[in-house]
């Protein structure tokens, strides 16, 4: 993941200095998830909710579109629940989509 600017690097860089994680710290605003590439703005309520977003805040950039539905399809591919097994290792980072060995195209 390479930010699109300045502001939003200094955002997903930022250490609560309560040492809360970015959910319970006030100054996060937003979180990214590389397993599904997707990009949010924190919900602060006490949960770990977030609102996706296709725009940075910021800068007006275009953020990826986000994978869930293909991480999903690529599971369901291999036979594997993510609710109900282990899901492996490379299916819990971004390198499912990066590697193309992993990744059957439609």
């Amino acid at each position: 993941m390479k930010p699109c600017c300045d502001m939003m690097r200094m955002d997903l860089e930022r250490r609560c200095h309560q040492g809360h994680d970015r959910f319970e710290c006030p100054d996060a605003l937003v979180m990214y998830i590389p397993k599904f590439d997707e990009y949010g703005i924190i919900v602060h309520d006490g949960g770990t909710s977030m609102v996706r977003i296709q725009f940075c805040p910021w800068c007006g950039t275009r953020l990826p579109e986000s994978k869930r539905d293909r991480w999903f399809d690529e599971l369901k591919r291999r036979g594997i629940d993510p609710r109900g097994e282990q899901v492996p290792a490379e299916y819990q980072t971004d390198a499912w989509y990066h590697d193309k060995s992993l990744v059957k195209e439609a």
